[in-house]
């Protein structure tokens, strides 16, 4: 018998990590994860900014960062700044650094939709690239007379049922998203 359960497993992967890559893109508020791809070089070594200080969102238009060595805070601020995409400039007083996150035009708001659904996208290929994987093992396992003819359109069904659900499950993620950036 073929067992759905591991792709069923890698479709859930699939759709927690797009979840956590939709939490990157920015909305109009402050959010400690909007600096997670955030890399800081400290000590010799390039380190996640969490790694490195303590994130808080104090107001709802400022990042705050505390650095657990205050040594470290000329780093922390120009690791921010160098990251073009971010688009936000620190400011530090020698204990914290202040990151004020800037209300978003109408265009920005468009172009981090836009980036959201090539997210989306990402998502969909990745799922129907886990379907293929599936597909390859239950014609695998037919061309060596494991499965009937019956067990492999039966279990074909049970993963497109699965796919199906969990491109639902993407699109409404995403359009939660999408009115989470267009709300002004």
């Amino acid at each position: 018998m073929f067992d759905t359960k591991p792709y069923e497993v890698k479709f859930e992967a699939v759709a927690a990590h797009f979840a956590e890559e939709l939490k990157k893109v920015r909305t109009g508020r402050a959010h400690p994860g909007q600096l997670d791809g955030v890399k800081v070089e400290v000590y010799g070594t390039l380190m996640p900014l969490n790694q490195v200080a303590n994130i808080t969102a104090p107001e709802a238009q400022l990042l705050q960062i505390t650095p657990f060595d205050p040594g470290n805070i000329s780093a922390i601020s120009a690791a921010i700044r160098a990251d073009q995409g971010l688009g936000f400039n620190p400011s530090d007083d020698g204990r914290v650094v202040r990151v004020p996150v800037p209300a978003l035009t109408e265009e920005r708001r468009k172009q981090l939709v836009k980036q959201a659904s090539e997210k989306v996208e990402d998502a969909k290929i990745a799922l129907r690239n886990v379907r293929q994987d599936a597909q390859k093992e239950v014609k695998r396992k037919k061309e060596a007379k494991e499965l009937s003819e019956d067990d492999v359109k039966r279990i074909e069904k049970i993963i497109d049922a699965s796919i199906a659900g969990y491109n639902v499950k993407i699109d409404e993620t995403f359009r939660a998203k999408e009115k989470d950036i267009l709300t002004i």
